[in-house]
């Protein structure tokens, strides 16, 4: 298990000699849980070419021992700061150069680095862990991924034939995670978005008290994560009721438009180009102005990684690349449809990992049993 651990620090080690930088100090507690497998918090990683120190506190002194055995660690007394134990090994060291990271460090923190360690420059590597490293999975956490999604799959396969007529939304978010938790989740990779009605036009909504039988229209946007941390994010709309034929168009124009988006997924296509398949296909419907949002993003450790696929995104995807599919329409005051999926790039084009969640119209409807 460490071995995944050694080759990721490997490759960020790879990068700082290509920019010639000695050192650099890892703060994000998700990139140095990435880059060690350490699993507490508070905690920062010094990496150098003959420098792998993580600096924590008593409360991880035996976790750092069994999660990670070969590297350093210096655990620093009560009245000394995370900045403070960090500089002192890296004044031992004789770091002339600092590689941090910029998108992490704040200003404070910054200026406290600087006056622990004078004379030494201060570089920001900004989003290269997250863009360089972590946008490409590696085999283990493309493991873990497909896990997440089966732990999802499961759970959404339960809560389909548990579903009442005088369930609430926050009744089926609970019983949504308890059930991904009992099939082997950690937990869910988010709280569960579900949305009766019109609250499925807005994207980010918060459970409340409608009940099922209040609308035909039930969107459900939920995710598992595994005990490694890693998390699904998928999209289901489910019809619990006499449908209408306006909601039988708007579903299979969302459905078509991410379809051909997952269509055009391979390496070296640019993500800008996915998200224009989706976008014109709803755009040719005449909902173009009902979908504000990205078509997708990077999962992993996070909910939101690198890449992301958007109008405005230059990335070019490459094999080991795991996104979400998502293209949604939102007519407010009547309701939504999103339809996502987590989708695998391979070196020849593309796997949708979450495959098995049923999401053609007419697997769509579900019973109440009214």
């Amino acid at each position: 298990m460490s071995d995944r651990f050694e080759a990721r620090r490997k490759k960020l080690l790879q990068l700082l000699r290509n920019e010639g930088l000695p050192a650099m100090l890892v703060t994000s507690e998700t990139n140095v849980s990435y880059l060690t497998g350490f699993t507490g918090d508070s905690s920062y990683l010094i990496l150098g070419q003959d420098l792998a120190v993580v600096i924590s506190d008593s409360r991880y002194t035996t976790q750092l021992k069994e999660e990670c055995p070969t590297l350093d660690a210096v655990i620093r007394k009560s009245d000394v700061t995370l900045p403070q134990a960090s500089a002192k090994v890296l004044r031992k060291a004789k770091v002339s150069q600092l590689g941090f990271e910029g998108q992490n460090v704040t200003f404070e923190l910054h200026q406290k680095l600087g006056a622990a360690l004078p004379g030494v420059e201060l570089v920001s590597l900004s989003g290269r862990i997250e863009n360089d490293l972590r946008a490409i999975k590696d085999a283990d956490e493309i493991r873990d991924l497909r896990l997440a999604v089966q732990f999802a799959a499961r759970g959404h396969e339960f809560l389909r034939a548990t579903l009442t007529p005088d369930m609430t939304e926050r009744q089926a978010a609970h019983e949504l995670e308890h059930a991904m938790r009992r099939f082997g989740a950690e937990g869910v990779s988010f709280t569960p978005i579900i949305a009766v009605g019109d609250r499925a036009a807005l994207p980010h909504y918060h459970p409340g008290d409608l009940t099922m039988a209040q609308s035909p229209i039930l969107l459900t946007d939920w995710g598992a994560q595994t005990r490694s941390g890693y998390r699904s994010d998928l999209t289901r709309v489910l019809v619990t009721g006499r449908p209408t034929a306006k909601l039988e168009k708007v579903y299979n124009v969302v459905l078509e438009a991410q379809l051909r988006a997952i269509a055009a997924i391979g390496p070296g296509v640019s993500c800008r180009d996915v998200d224009t398949a989706a976008r014109e296909t709803i755009a040719n419907a005449g909902h173009g102005k009902r979908f504000g949002h990205g078509l997708g993003h990077g999962i992993g450790l996070d909910i939101h990684e690198q890449p992301r696929l958007s109008p405005t995104s230059e990335t070019i995807l490459q094999p080991g690349m795991v996104v979400t599919m998502e293209p949604g329409i939102y007519l407010p005051g009547w309701g939504g449809v999103r339809i996502e999926d987590d989708v695998l790039v391979t070196r020849d084009g593309h796997e949708v990992l979450s495959d098995g969640v049923p999401k053609e119209f007419e697997q769509a409807f579900v019973d109440l049993g009214n």
